[in-house]
């Protein structure tokens, strides 16, 4: 399997359950691992995180992005940032359905992007099904949020410390709480 039909099942939103996906995505899960364990045992330059990000993310990340370490992910081939991003310490990316981070965004400490979510009916849920997360531009992501499979956040929304993220955010929308809800408009 090549990671280009991986993430064209993925795009399908099918069950991620076949002795080849499953192969597949333990060697990336593998691959991801041994870039992370290097990124986040020692110190390196800006430009260095850049370019174990780079080998991660399988594509070169913007002069403009900004991580700081720790980072974890089980994949890291369907992670996209725009310009001007960062992500603060401690961030987890289960990002085999895909995440999508847009220009300026902003991502707090310790957030999480849960892009995998098991079949509700018992026969099922050894099954899992891949959803995609889309932030817009300019979202701020505030510490410890988790952000759920499948929901996109409008631009220049804010979510609060905190929050757990199960439906799409409006643009210009400032939510917050367990599960999130809308708390103004900016």
């Amino acid at each position: 399997m090549t990671i280009e039909e991986f993430k064209e099942r993925v795009k399908m939103r099918q069950a991620l359950n076949t002795k080849e996906i499953l192969s597949f995505m333990d060697e990336m899960s593998n691959e991801a691992r041994r870039i992370t364990f290097k990124l986040n045992t020692a110190y390196y330059t800006p430009d260095e995180v850049r370019q174990l990000i780079s080998q991660l993310f399988g594509y070169q990340v913007p002069d403009t992005f900004r991580v700081f370490p720790p980072f974890y992910t089980d994949f890291g081939k369907n992670i996209v940032v725009g310009e001007g991003v960062f992500i603060n310490a401690c961030c987890h990316f289960q990002d085999h359905g895909g995440v999508v981070i847009g220009d300026g965004c902003q991502i707090g400490h310790n957030v999480v992007f849960a892009t995998l979510n098991h079949g509700f009916a018992p026969e099922d849920r050894q099954n899992t099904y891949p959803a995609p997360i889309t932030l817009g531009r300019n979202v701020w992501v505030g510490s410890n949020a988790t952000i759920l499979p499948g929901v996109t956040i409008g631009d220049n929304a804010i979510v609060g410390a905190g929050a757990v993220v199960s439906r799409d955010v409006e643009a210009n929308t400032v939510v917050g709480g367990v599960p999130a809800r809308p708390i103004k408009q900016i």
